[in-house]
């Protein structure tokens, strides 16, 4: 069963307008965001008080409030039809020091436009756009500077349809500071007690052999090459266009001078365990500090990066009407222990939407939004029984509720066959194939 269609208006003047509208890389206007542009020329042309272009204004807003819950790293398949005007919303959290990594891939290459646009909401603060994108330029990378909750936002022009795969990954900021990366070479972390409990360690120790090369984890400059007495042998350096200074120390060799402008890669000194480390093994004391004192420096240079699971759930029903084979429920993330936003009763009809793990994000006949366990999910193209329809049973409505628009008035006493069903309406298909929604019958 293809998903109702909203009644589109002005076509003629749409096609003028999308034969003129394309937008890309170079953003003319400077502070405004390609999505932006694209709605701006639905204003020049008039089609924001078309019932198309108010529908898709809307559908982008809705989908800000609507924002579903995901964790990092996340992938998933979905697919924008033409017929529907349709968003997608995302919120994640990411921690200060991770670069931020959004990947979109769509088919067909050209010819179809999906916008993405990233905020950023911090505590107490309003929600700050950080970087928007059409799909001329598929991806967004940012290096986050405060920990912070994110929300992207995907939406597709206008009379277009399309499929796409999404990525969002996190990952390190910086390079290794180390020659020879490695998670497990990290044996000392940020925080941690220091001289029976007296002050807290304010970095990572990377533990490796003696003269092991230590490197520029960014391109910047060499602020200080000294001693102190619990660092031994430091090196401090700048990054470019950064707030904040990354110190290295425990060195047996300076091989940097002040002022030296670095790459990154390029080797500052070698490892070693002098300072306060003269009874350790050789190792390189890490840090980040920043204008109001050091920070966890693990997260920009944590070499572990975590790859999406892989889509299991079908593809092949991606923009297909479903229905439940059994109870289940609506959740905000594609995670059996995250909020419930709706139970669902079995033979509830569904809209599958997208596809991530084995979930499937789907909207309910109300709008709706969440994740839903593949295998709850059924074909509806076998119908439930045969229903003999009653006195109160003979408005056949294109959507659920009593206000939606009447498609037809079928026969009193007619037989149809029931495909699925939603709260108090029932989704039937007719003899001549015509499918809509009536009332379910009333209790006895």
């Amino acid at each position: 069963m293809k998903p109702l269609n909203i009644v589109l208006s002005a076509c003629a003047v749409l096609c003028l307008f999308f034969s003129s509208c394309k937008t890309g890389p170079v953003n003319i206007f400077k502070t405004a965001s390609p999505y932006e542009l694209y709605q701006r020329k639905l204003s020049n042309a008039g089609l924001d008080k078309t019932a198309m272009g108010k529908a898709w204004i809307d559908a982008g807003q809705e989908s800000i409030a609507k924002a579903l819950r995901i964790k990092l790293p996340y992938k998933e398949q979905g697919y924008f039809p033409a017929e529907r005007v349709a968003a997608t919303a995302f919120r994640f959290d990411v921690v200060r020091g991770q670069r931020l990594n959004i990947r979109l891939e769509k088919t067909p290459a050209t010819d179809f436009m999906v916008y993405m646009d990233l905020w950023a909401f911090r505590e107490g603060n309003s929600p700050k756009a950080v970087a928007s994108a059409d799909t001329i330029n598929a991806s967004i990378t940012v290096d986050v500077d405060e920990n912070a909750e994110y929300l992207l936002r995907l939406q597709p022009e206008l009379l277009k349809s399309g499929s796409y795969t999404l990525e969002i990954l996190s990952g390190p900021s910086l390079a290794f500071p180390v020659k020879g990366d490695g998670r497990k070479r990290i044996e000392s972390l940020f925080g941690v007690g220091r001289d029976a409990n007296t002050r807290r360690h304010e970095g990572i120790d990377i533990f490796g052999a003696k003269h092991t090369p230590v490197l520029a984890s960014a391109d910047g400059i060499v602020t200080r090459v000294g001693e102190n007495n619990l660092g031994g042998l430091v090196v401090m350096m700048r990054p470019n266009d950064k707030n904040y200074t990354l110190y290295y120390a425990h060195l047996d060799k300076q091989l940097a001078i002040e002022g030296q402008e670095v790459k990154v890669g390029d080797t500052l000194g070698l490892m070693g365990n002098t300072g306060n480390a003269r009874t350790t093994p050789p190792h390189l004391h890490f840090g980040i500090y920043t204008g109001s004192g050091a920070i966890d420096p693990l997260p920009f240079v944590n070499p572990e990066v975590r790859e999406p699971k892989a889509v299991t759930a079908a593809t092949a029903n991606l923009n297909a009407t479903l229905r439940s084979s059994s109870k289940t429920e609506l959740r905000e993330s594609p995670d059996a222990k995250s909020l419930s936003i709706k139970k669902l009763e079995p033979s509830t009809i569904v809209l599958v939407e997208a596809a991530t793990d084995s979930w499937y994000k789907a909207k309910l006949p109300d709008g709706s939004t969440g994740y839903v366990p593949s295998k709850s999910l059924g074909s509806v193209k076998t119908s439930l029984r045969s229903l003999k329809l009653g006195p109160q049973q003979l408005a056949l409505y294109e959507q659920p509720i009593v206000a939606a628009p009447l498609k037809k008035t079928l026969d009193s006493g007619a037989t149809v066959n029931l495909i699925g069903r939603f709260e108090d309406f029932l989704l039937v298909r007719d003899a001549e194939a015509e499918t809509g929604w009536i009332p379910a019958a009333a209790k006895r």
